[in-house]
């Protein structure tokens, strides 16, 4: 192995010391304070000045922006050149030059061809801003169109709704025209009535006076007799008696007195007096001997079992809903009745005819023509073998389902009757007209036996509580009246009602009334007390009819915005039966309230059960 070798030098290392460093002495501010300074203050201003501008300047002077460079991309071929030097490939770059400016003398390459070489992070960024940017624009025209359609389906909805409205005003339209049309053939009827009525008038007119004239000219012939009885009386009496002058009782104008001091016309008055006075009749006289004696006023009603029992509508989970559904009338339904014994409805309408059904089935049974104008309505009688109908014709008649024609027509109403209602015992009718009375009809004498005078506008309604002589009326005038039927005397009125009340009736035990009016107020009525007990506002339609079902917790109401209207009397609860097109103008519950009829203005019945 090679040894090492390792080679020592001495040096002598000097050590600097301060001590024999030599200090010169430099005077304080000698370079800038002169000997011969004149300490003024002006001069100490102008130093301080220059020595601020100095400061500013070299604040300045240290602000200056530095030059930022900038790099510019290289072209094509440059940046072609540049890869194939460094990579030192001088063959493949004289060759590349060649071709490159041949084509570039022969014009085969583009001006993109030629220009800088695209830097990829740049156009990268911009092709995601363009991105972003064409997003937006799609979800801003995403949100158009979306708005748009919604516009559309609100548009397209409004115009389903409109042309529906059209359609049904359509419809009013052609009604109104045919109500129209038939209403100046009903009018045009009555005028050969009143050029005949005119013509009876006038010969009336002539016959009265005519009548007047040769009544004067008797009295003149009777005077005259009575002059010459007196004369020729005189004359018998004696020469004495001639030879005086004329006396009193032959003048003209004095008639013959009685013992008690009567002429001629009190002495006729008085017999006739006698011949009609009933008193002088014996006991049992009757001036109509057909009348019928009205009965004892203590009947029990012996369906009022069914008030204990549970209302159908309260104990079915949602209430009532429409079972069935048949075409009644080529018109409006005008009134709906149940047989008092059999499941036979009858209905009236405003085609003039009544017919009877077979419920809950719907089958036509029998069509009752007769009626010259609307029919207003129709009751049973007790028994089931009769049906009174009330039309606008001012007729109310009766029909005898086995002689199957109208036994009896009543005439003696002045304008259209809007209904009829039998006493329990079956000998008595009842009608109201608009003619502001009540007429109370003798089946068995065939006459109107009183006439209930004490409303003031037409007379809506009237219906006799069952087994008793009691009659309810209500009227335009606003008000609901009770009569006694054996006297035609108003025993009680009920006020309260602010418009024209359209229908009242009696729940089955008797001791309410319900009542309902045009603008849809329903009140039910304490009879003992004369007061209001409940008063509910359906409106703003009217109420045409309401019913009391047998139990008296449910009132249904027929209202005219085409639904019926439950309302349960413990919770004041309101629901609507939907089901009718039009409104609804009558109903009516069956014995034992298992079901409900009703009737409108879309010319059906429905069945709610």
């Amino acid at each position: 192995q090679d040894q090492e070798k390792f080679y020592l030098q001495k040096e002598q290392l000097t050590v600097d010391s301060d001590d024999e460093y030599e200090y010169e002495e430099v005077p304080v501010d000698e370079d800038f304070i002169t000997a011969d300074l004149d300490e003024d203050l002006d001069l100490a201003v102008r130093t301080i000045r220059e020595a601020e501008e100095e400061k500013d300047a070299t604040v300045k002077k240290g602000e200056l922006p530095k030059p930022s460079v900038t790099r510019r991309a290289e072209v094509v071929d440059d940046y072609v050149r540049n890869f194939l030097v460094r990579m030192g490939m001088n063959r493949t770059l004289d060759t590349f030059q060649t071709e490159w400016y041949e084509l570039q003398q022969r014009g085969s390459l583009h001006a993109e061809d030629i220009g800088v070489v695209p830097d990829m992070y740049g156009r990268n960024q911009e092709l995601d801003n363009e991105v972003k940017f064409l997003k937006r624009e799609v979800e801003k025209y995403r949100d158009a169109a979306m708005n748009a359609k919604e516009t559309y389906v609100k548009i397209r909805k409004e115009r389903d709704y409109h042309r529906m409205h059209h359609k049904r005003v359509v419809q009013e339209k052609n009604k109104l025209i045919n109500d129209i049309k038939r209403l100046k053939r009903h009018y045009q009827q009555y005028e050969p009535t009143l050029q005949q009525l005119k013509k009876k008038y006038e010969v009336a007119m002539k016959e009265k006076m005519l009548s007047k004239l040769e009544k004067d000219r008797a009295v003149g012939q009777v005077s005259g007799l009575q002059n010459t009885l007196k004369s020729m009386e005189s004359f018998k009496g004696g020469s004495a008696k001639l030879s005086q002058g004329p006396t009193t009782s032959t003048r003209r104008g004095v008639y013959q007195t009685d013992s008690e001091g009567r002429g001629p016309t009190q002495r006729t008055l008085a017999m006739e007096r006698e011949m009609c006075d009933v008193g002088n009749e014996p006991g049992d006289f009757k001036r109509y001997p057909n009348d019928t004696e009205f009965p004892v006023d203590t009947g029990i009603n012996p369906q009022l079992a069914n008030v204990k029992r549970t209302s159908s509508h309260l104990s079915r989970t949602g209430g009532f809903r429409l079972s069935n559904t048949f075409q009644a009338h080529s018109h409006p339904v005008s009134c709906v009745k149940l047989h008092p014994r059999k499941p036979i409805l009858a209905t009236t309408s405003d085609d003039h005819h009544w017919k009877m059904w077979s419920v809950p089935s719907g089958e036509i049974i029998m069509t009752g023509e007769g009626h010259t104008d609307w029919v207003s309505g129709c009751d049973f009688h007790p028994s089931g073998s009769k049906l009174a109908t009330s039309s606008g014709d001012t007729t109310v008649k009766v029909w005898d389902f086995s002689k199957a024609e109208c036994v009896h027509t009543f005439t003696d109403h002045t304008h259209a009757v809007w209904g009829s209602t039998w006493h329990t015992c079956g000998d008595f009718l009842a009608s109201c007209s608009m003619d502001m009375t009540a007429k109370v009809w003798d089946l068995n004498s065939l006459r109107c036996r009183y006439t209930l005078r004490g409303h003031t506008d037409s007379v809506n309604s009237i219906e006799f509580l069952p087994y008793s002589n009691t009659l309810l009326t209500c009227s335009a005038d606003k008000t609901i009246s009770l009569w006694d039927a054996r006297t035609g005397l108003c025993a009680q009125t009920f006020y309260g009602h602010m418009h024209s009340v359209n229908f009242s009736t009696f729940n089955l035990r008797g001791d309410t009334v319900g009542s309902c009016d045009s603008y849809g107020v329903v009140k039910l009525w304490d009879v003992r007390a004369n007061a209001p007990m409940i008063s509910l506002d359906v409106g703003p339609h009217p109420s045409n009819r309401l019913a009391f079902d047998p139990t008296g917790t449910v009132v249904a109401v027929a209202s005219n915005d085409s639904t019926v209207k439950m309302y349960e009397v413990a919770s004041g609860k309101v629901s609507s039966l939907v089901g009718h097109e039009d409104a609804v103008q009558c109903l009516a519950f069956d014995q034992n309230g298992e079901y409900l009829i009703s009737g409108g203005s879309d010319c059906t019945v429905r069945i709610w059960s």
